[in-house]
């Protein structure tokens, strides 16, 4: 893959690795990308290509993640899109009925959705969304051609009908609820601490990818991925034997607070130096004593 100059990464050209992960922090797809591509041309490869056993219900991206193709899609494939658009508020509604009859809401509203074009192309709409699920087809190349040609394609004109059909109940939802709010925040976050231990960890040559081969690039990804998850395993075996030992000691950790424990963390793993691999894996279970607790148990028993 060639690298592309983009203004918003510096003058260098620059490839990207556009990474999925779970609400548990667990990594679960990357993929290298051109930087001058579109998030959202490649959301679904990860929704359905990540080759995993995870049940993904509703995903979160940010507003490079959004289009209305993506949200047309997302509803044919079952999954609930819930991105976070930076200009929702400029964002206008559509309606199946004429604009006209909601004369408190014309504002709001940009147009009717033309329902006659989605339901003469209906089936074709099925098809499409059945070609992606069963692999026939790149979601990634098909995305980049609805959305570059529109015009030229009744089968385009209509998913992109549906998809401002399903932008415009997400919008309402998202105003409705804040659940909704907090849970694709919440879900961004996450993927925004992943990103800086991904920074964190490529720190030879700042993190450059010196690579022009696609496949060794998509290694690089992949490993980057790999020792992240590695990370994520081996800190929430330690916050597991953390919150038993406080638990032990009487100090318990709230159960409401568990939740927003990330095993992301990385001030206390050193990445530079020798690494020594044996030739059998240790033991995970296996740890060291928790230091801290040990002075925190002897404190409370000269109390």
């Amino acid at each position: 893959m060639l690298a592309h100059t983009n203004a918003k990464y510096g003058r260098d050209p620059v490839v990207m690795f556009y990474s999925h992960i779970s609400d548990r922090y667990a990594p679960f797809y990357t993929k290298v990308i051109r930087s001058t591509v579109r998030d959202a041309t490649h959301v679904l490869d990860g929704l359905l290509d990540h080759g995993t056993d995870i049940r993904i219900t509703e995903h979160y991206t940010d507003t490079g993640g959004v289009s209305e193709q993506i949200f047309g899609l997302c509803h044919l494939l079952g999954f609930r899109f819930a991105p976070r658009i930076r200009d929702l508020p400029d964002r206008r509604l559509f309606t199946f009925k004429s604009p006209r009859q909601y004369a408190a809401l014309q504002d709001l509203i940009a147009d009717q959705v033309d329902a006659a074009l989605i339901e003469r192309n209906w089936d074709d709409l099925r098809r499409l969304a059945e070609s992606i699920r069963n692999g026939k087809v790149s979601t990634s190349l098909l995305v980049g051609k609805l959305a570059a040609y529109p015009q030229h394609s009744e089968l385009a004109l209509a998913l992109r009908e549906l998809g401002r059909v399903e932008r415009t109940l997400f919008t309402l939802d998202w105003l409705e609820q804040p659940e909704l709010r907090r849970r694709a925040h919440s879900g961004l976050n996450k993927g925004e601490l992943r990103n800086s231990l991904a920074k964190a960890l490529r720190f030879y040559r700042r993190g450059a990818v010196a690579d022009r081969a696609r496949e060794e690039q998509q290694r690089k990804a992949s490993g980057l991925n790999l020792a992240i998850a590695a990370i994520g395993l081996w800190n929430t075996v330690y916050l597991q034997k953390a919150i038993r030992a406080m638990t032990e000691v009487g100090n318990p950790v709230p159960e409401n607070l568990i939740p927003h424990l990330s095993p992301l963390g990385w001030e206390h793993i050193t990445f530079t130096g020798s690494y020594h691999w044996r030739e059998h894996a240790s033991d995970i279970n296996v740890l060291r004593p928790l230091r801290t607790f040990k002075l925190l148990d002897k404190k409370r028993k000269t109390a």
